[in-house]
């Protein structure tokens, strides 16, 4: 199933709704937006000069004052950088604040190629692996089953949106559970990514799919349960792994 760019639009709405994050109204927020799928859409590329502020208010019908202060927030993001005698230059995609919610909502609304996701995959291996270890020995009878009654209500899902939604509370829930204050920020400040990952993903429409990572995810809540952390790790990396090739052979076509 190759994701289209119509697809790709619903996919970063559905992935707002259930990662909580809305999508902002303001002018300002309207501009930033506009101007961050311009830059990693590849509009305007790396190293590229932005138009000048007058080209810029034209197209957008805004004030100066909401222009500059867009032009802020993506600085902020280390997207652009202003240059005297020059203009507002965008900055090389390795100077990208790729955690930033934002940065990360515009390359999964411009849709993301398979070597993101693949950086997303690893990133993911790197930081979750070790947060279920964690939770297998910190994890309160409570959160334990939030776990499970994640993973029941993924097996139950009929709508790729509803299995995307227990599938990140599963994970939030496994970062919680780990007890360390820096893997749940670093798991909340990826929601958005996730959560539009796990809808490209979502196995709603293959039972076979869909039978098979629930059993990966029933895995890992059963090695927090038992907690045995080594097994917990080996669990969540299937998880990981699975829910990446299922992506990536979707979008290859």
């Amino acid at each position: 199933m190759e994701i289209v760019p119509r697809q790709r639009s619903a996919t970063y709405m559905v992935a707002s709704a259930i990662s909580g994050r809305a999508v902002g109204r303001t002018l300002q927020s309207q501009v930033l937006h506009k101007l961050g799928m311009m830059i990693v859409g590849g509009e305007i590329p790396p190293d590229a000069i932005l138009p000048p502020d007058a080209d810029l208010l034209e197209r957008f019908e805004v004030s100066r004052t909401v222009l500059r202060e867009s032009l802020k927030a993506l600085a902020a993001k280390n997207m652009v950088e202003a240059r005297a005698g020059v203009g507002t230059r965008v900055r090389s995609r390795r100077d990208w604040s790729l955690f930033d919610p934002d940065v990360l909502s515009w390359h999964f609304e411009a849709g993301p190629d398979v070597d993101f996701l693949r950086s997303l995959a690893e990133i993911r291996v790197g930081i979750e692996l070790e947060s279920t270890a964690l939770a297998a020995m910190r994890r309160s009878p409570e959160q334990l089953r939030h776990m499970f009654a994640c993973v029941d209500g993924m097996q139950g899902a009929r709508r790729t949106e509803d299995f995307a939604r227990h599938d990140l509370a599963f994970h939030r829930t496994v970062a919680e559970a780990s007890g360390n204050l820096f893997m749940a920020s670093i798991s909340g400040l990826v929601d958005m990514a996730l959560a539009s990952a796990f809808t490209i993903s979502s196995p709603v429409d293959e039972p076979a799919a869909q039978e098979t990572t629930v059993s990966h995810h029933r895995r890992v809540a059963q090695a927090v349960h038992d907690r045995d952390a080594d097994a917990a790790r080996a669990a969540m990396r299937i998880v990981i792994a699975e829910g990446f090739e299922r992506a990536a052979g979707r979008m290859s076509g």
